[in-house]
């Protein structure tokens, strides 16, 4: 059984993996001539997110789910109902049971303001896309899936500063009113678990300069990673054996 003690330790681990792999990444693509790319010449290779998903595999894995049933690098199709299919970052199928899918993205300056669209669309999309195929059957007979969603932003002043929003007809919600990208972030997450687009969400900030070290910090209590891993397990527990 997965001892939660461990868990800040191995997440440390992780988001070393993701900002030493992203450096790697982005020294290689420099030294073939394809750094006029700027910030996406990181990115371009993937990878990055490897890390949280190989330890949310160990967790599901020490949960008791056969390896056979955990797809994290193939097999990662469901169907959807506004297109044929779509692809998660990590499916637990067993009996033909869908168990839990979840997404792990990240965000890393500068431009944050078009990624911030970008990314709130693609997860609301997703969700919308899955619950509705759900809806009709398309998998599942018996168990209600669980969705999660793990973010991690670039701590940084651009991501911290306060950022003005147009208001040319109508007022935003308050909310929103001089709220920072890490604060935007953080609304969406919970506001994707309090419409129940996402089972559960995860949101964690980490800096370039000490995030190689692992280092991190979680802004917000309902969106910690330690919630995160103890609703899977939930899940995992109660169906695990369906």
């Amino acid at each position: 059984m997965f001892n939660i003690n461990d868990l800040q330790d191995k997440l440390k681990k992780a988001i070393a993996f993701y900002w030493q792999t992203r450096a790697a990444q982005g020294k290689k693509q420099k030294e073939q001539g394809a750094s006029d790319q700027g910030a996406r010449s990181a990115v371009t290779g993937g990878a990055q997110m490897d890390g949280i998903i190989h330890l949310l595999s160990d967790i599901i894995l020490e949960a008791g789910i056969p390896k056979a049933n955990i797809y994290s690098n193939h097999s990662l199709q469901l169907p959807g109902f506004f297109r044929p299919t779509k692809e998660w970052d990590l499916l637990v199928v067993k009996n033909g049971q869908r168990l839990l899918a979840l997404e792990a993205k990240s965000q890393v300056g500068p431009s944050f303001g078009n990624n911030f669209n970008n990314r709130t669309e693609e997860a609301m999309g997703s969700a919308l896309d899955l619950w509705t195929a759900y809806r009709e059957g398309a998998f599942n007979a018996t168990i209600k899936p669980w969705l999660g969603y793990f973010f991690m932003l670039e701590d940084c002043e651009r991501s911290n500063s306060l950022v003005k929003v147009q208001e040319p007809h109508f007022k935003v919600f308050p909310e929103f009113g001089g709220a920072s990208y890490a604060k935007r972030y953080e609304l969406f997450c919970r506001k994707l678990v309090r419409e129940r687009h996402y089972s559960v969400s995860s949101f964690i900030l980490s800096s370039k300069t000490n995030g190689i070290n692992g280092e991190f910090a979680e802004p917000a209590s309902d969106l910690s990673f330690e919630m995160f891993v103890r609703s899977m397990i939930g899940q995992l527990t109660a169906f695990g054996e369906a």
